[in-house]
């Protein structure tokens, strides 16, 4: 049996795979009117194509819980229940194709109100259906960017009531996984990484601090998600930021990660869903094969907390090999999956496992 393609439990969950779909935005959604974050036909699309291409897993892109912590205009959001219904067409035909369903939850904080990548990706105003973004401390993301409002307490408050509303929404709408979006600089990241949090009060400061919100949110949706079913966590293991002994608020690090991980599966979260980087435009990152995968595998090695391992995983031995070490529990696949929608189908292929086809598909075999 390879590794790739054994089940994976969770909860009352039995996952077909370990090759899962990481959550990719397609800023494809209208930016406006009773339309503005509904998931439409390409989301359907292109989500759909998956499912019949193998994937175990499918997480949905990062989707907003309110319409300031969307990346775009025209990213998706579940803050009102025309959102969440027009995400039942999706989950179901999913399920009926043996994907799980699964969705990513966001804020993007401090990076919100921004430009598709095919637009130029930097900040828009309210001439192009942008808003003014927030974030912990008044602290811009890169030169060019607004300067974000400073939240208060009440204001957090507000975002943890945000994801848990988002959560129950995205259990009435069929999804079995719920994912928490604390990485890429985006604003629960922004708490815990002292590089973009430089409050004073109970959400800064010292690590304890720093990781309050992540674990107020964990909090949250973990009591309106259901037990059955698994809550991952998304983190950048690192910022990739270089530590300076005279400046302690360099950035995020790997010992952070292990520690907020123990914290995280405290508190009920089954795996951690391990990326870097998204804290700082300038950082420096090795990038290549496997380069985030050692920080899954130390995660995976020094807690009891399941990890997937992301970026430039491109090949079925590549991935085989990832899973078969324990250095992780699956691969979360990215540009791989945009380039070919049946990457799962040919990987079992290549690795001598009769995959799973459609029906209408079975003469291609």
């Amino acid at each position: 049996m390879s590794a790739l393609f054994k089940p994976f439990p969770l909860r009352s969950l039995t996952i077909p795979n370990r090759v899962w779909m990481a959550p990719m935005c397609q800023y494809s959604a209208d930016t406006r009117g009773p339309g503005a974050g509904v998931p439409n036909d390409w989301h359907f699309s292109h989500l759909s194509a998956r499912a019949v291409g193998g994937a175990g897993l499918i997480l949905v892109e990062a989707t907003a819980v309110s319409p300031e912590g969307r990346i775009s205009p025209a990213d998706l959001g579940l803050w009102n229940d025309r959102q969440q219904e027009g995400f039942r067409r999706i989950t179901a035909f999913l399920e009926d194709h043996g994907t799980v369903p699964g969705i990513q939850l966001a804020h993007a904080g401090r990076k919100a109100s921004t430009a598709s990548p095919w637009r130029g990706g930097g900040p828009v105003g309210p001439d192009q259906d942008g808003w003014s973004p927030v974030g912990p401390s008044p602290l811009p993301f890169a030169d060019g960017h607004p300067v974000p409002g400073e939240l208060t307490t009440q204001d957090i408050a507000r975002v943890v009531r945000d994801f848990a509303d988002a959560a129950r929404r995205a259990l009435a709408a069929g999804f079995k996984v719920a994912e928490i979006h604390g990485a890429h600089g985006y604003l629960v990241h922004e708490f815990l990484s002292p590089h973009s949090n430089r409050r004073t009060d109970a959400y800064g400061g010292s690590f304890e601090n720093r990781i309050r919100f992540a674990l107020e949110v964990t909090d949250a949706v973990r009591a309106v998600w259901p037990d059955e079913l698994p809550l991952f966590f998304r983190v950048s293991a690192t910022d990739w930021l270089t530590e300076n002994p005279e400046d302690p608020r360099e950035g995020w690090t790997a010992d952070d990660t292990v520690r907020l991980a123990k914290e995280l599966r405290a508190r009920g979260v089954d795996l951690l869903d391990v990326s870097t980087g998204g804290i700082a435009p300038k950082a420096v990152i090795p990038v290549g094969p496997d380069y985030q995968v050692p920080f899954a595998a130390r995660v995976r090695e020094e807690t009891d907390l399941p990890v997937g391992a992301v970026g430039l995983i491109t090949g079925p031995e590549q991935a085989e090999e990832i899973v078969a070490s324990g250095r992780a529990d699956a691969v979360l696949m990215g540009r791989e999956l945009l380039r070919n929608p049946y990457w799962p189908a040919d990987a079992a292929a290549a690795l001598g496992v009769r995959s799973r086809r459609p029906d209408q598909y079975g003469w291609a075999v």
